[in-house]
């Protein structure tokens, strides 16, 4: 059985959990190593219980955290050549990957994607453990294509609801930062995410979670709102990972 959990999600820090039989990763770590051991604790957790990190990009939400737990808990991490350049990450323990190439850690097959990101090599993954796949699609301006066949027979997905348009429209964000993150290259939208589920198709669904969401730019209610209508159920369905509590324990059967 694969299981997955955040623990936080949101431009103050992003990590996840992902697990399958024996083996459980870390997919990103944006928070310092208190703040990891309180919110494993939460999952009933302690860091030895990982086996790796595996690292999106390098934005400092994502990777704040990376080297410190990499260091202090002896695990190895696992990140895009254009990411370990733009990071100025140390070499000890690092394990590079192409974007386009599956590798396995342990019992858990993990598919990188590449995704348009103001970034250096973006990636975002496509978890399996031989029986269900779980998505994992933030930090991208657009859906693009590829995106949508990696995804496509996933049973749960993480999906980035950044922003409402209208809120991030009327928001107080200086005109520069508003067009970066509605770009091409930035975050996406409620109603981005909810065309890319209408597209997916909800048959196969077991889990949806919207993440990243921005605490000045959106809220819980629109983004869930948004992706019940695309699928056709109550928005208590979707699971909403915050900032603060990420969410817990989701199963695959």
């Amino acid at each position: 059985m694969m299981r997955f959990a955040s623990m936080g999600s949101g431009s103050r820090g992003n990590a996840m959990v992902v697990e399958a039989g024996a083996t459980r990763v870390l997919v990103d770590c944006g928070f310092g190593p208190r703040q990891l051991e309180r919110r494993l604790a939460r999952l009933d957790l302690v860091p030895e219980d990982l086996d790796a990190i595996v690292v999106t990009h390098e934005h400092s939400d994502h990777v704040g955290g990376v080297w410190r737990a990499a260091a202090r808990y002896r695990l190895p991490v696992h990140m895009t050549h254009g990411t370990f350049a733009a990071a100025a990450a140390p070499a000890a323990g690092i394990e590079l990957f192409d974007s386009h190439t599956p590798f396995a850690v342990g019992d858990l097959e993990i598919f990188p994607f590449p995704v348009p990101h103001d970034a250096r090599e973006p990636v975002q993954f496509v978890f399996a453990d031989g029986r269900s796949r779980c998505g994992v699609l933030t930090d991208t301006g657009h859906v693009t294509a590829h995106a949508i066949d990696m995804l496509r027979t996933c049973a749960a997905l993480v999906v980035e609801c950044n922003h409402d348009a209208d809120m991030l429209a009327r928001g107080s964000y200086p005109r520069a930062l508003k067009q970066r993150i509605a770009g091409r290259f930035g975050h996406l939208d409620n109603g981005a995410a909810a065309d890319l589920l209408r597209r997916l198709g909800a048959s196969h669904l077991q889990h949806v979670v919207c993440a990243h969401l921005s605490q000045e730019n959106n809220t819980p209610e629109l983004a869930k709102a948004a992706l019940a209508q695309a699928l056709g159920c109550t928005p208590d369905w979707i699971v909403a990972a915050d900032q603060d509590n990420g969410c817990g324990w989701l199963s695959l059967v």
